[in-house]
């Protein structure tokens, strides 16, 4: 079959009908599905489903895909959208992941949950992982990681006897001094992070209270804070590319070697999957 009537039978399958000449360099683009949360907007504080503007310009820079918001629409939604995805982005959030998800304490008074973006997202990771389809989950996401395989967090990192304060102040006018390296992680030295580093240790952003307490069975640490906070894992044995880390490479991918590299690791993985899903499916 020529690569011509490959993309015919993709684009049959994905529900379009065009000419393949015109549209082969954009099917082949990956698309990347990007987690949402529920935020209230407007007078009336309208439930809207969003995901900010940095994982969109990602996904159209580095990583080199086609971005797809996915709404917090609950579990059904895994079996609906995994197989159109070539890729899933894990957002970052100001909410925490409600603590029933792991057998925690009730969060502090005040602490924003997104119960709806819980009950997407953790059956989505484990149905993603276990189909192979490449995933990325940041901050939160690395935490909403944690929790699907079964392990449990810390609430407050800075409340905790010798830890770091993790957390910068959501109100910062400065937004380089609210997302500048707030400090180093260490990268497992046979870990694939450390490759794409290219050495031990990292300066990274910070913004998170929670972090892992408990490391998921099936997660592999690749690096950690100078207090032994977490800071980055994979899924060990995945069919696919698994990883999660727990700052913000969204943020100066466009200025910083390594988090631009994460990206790209990423988006090639993502563009493998897509080419075999394409083979497979025409194959059919």
């Amino acid at each position: 079959m020529s690569s011509s009537d490959e993309i015919s039978t993709q684009l049959r399958l994905r529900g379009l009908e065009t000419d393949t000449r015109s549209v082969f360099v954009t099917v082949m683009r990956p698309i990347i599905g990007i987690s949402c949360c529920v935020k209230a907007f407007g007078i009336f504080n309208t439930p809207n489903h969003a995901a900010s503007d940095s994982y969109v310009q990602v996904v159209l820079g580095p990583v080199g895909g086609v971005p797809v918001l996915l709404p917090a629409a609950g579990e059904a939604l895994a079996p609906q959208i995994l197989p159109r995805l070539d890729g899933l982005i894990l957002t970052g959030s100001r909410t925490n992941v409600w603590p029933g998800h792991y057998d925690g304490p009730d969060h502090a008074d005040g602490t924003p949950e997104d119960q709806q973006r819980d009950a997407t997202t953790l059956p989505l990771i484990r149905a993603a992982i276990a189909q192979g389809v490449p995933l990325l989950a940041i901050c939160r996401g690395m935490q909403e990681l944690n929790v699907a395989l079964g392990g449990s967090l810390d609430q407050r990192i800075q409340d905790l006897p010798g830890r770091m304060d993790h957390s910068t102040p959501s109100d910062q006018p400065i937004p380089l001094v609210r997302t500048g390296k707030a400090h180093s992680v260490r990268l497992a030295p046979e870990g694939m992070l450390h490759d794409v580093a290219g050495q031990a240790d990292m300066p990274v952003n910070s913004l998170h209270n929670q972090g892992i307490q408990r490391l998921a069975p099936r997660l592999e640490a690749m690096g950690w804070a100078p207090d032994g906070t977490v800071e980055a894992v994979r899924v060990r044995e995945a069919p696919g590319y698994a990883w999660g880390v727990q700052w913000h490479p969204e943020y100066d991918w466009d200025r910083d070697t390594f988090s631009r590299r994460i990206f790209e690791a990423f988006g090639e993985a993502c563009a493998a999957w897509s080419r075999r899903v394409i083979l497979r499916q025409a194959a059919e």
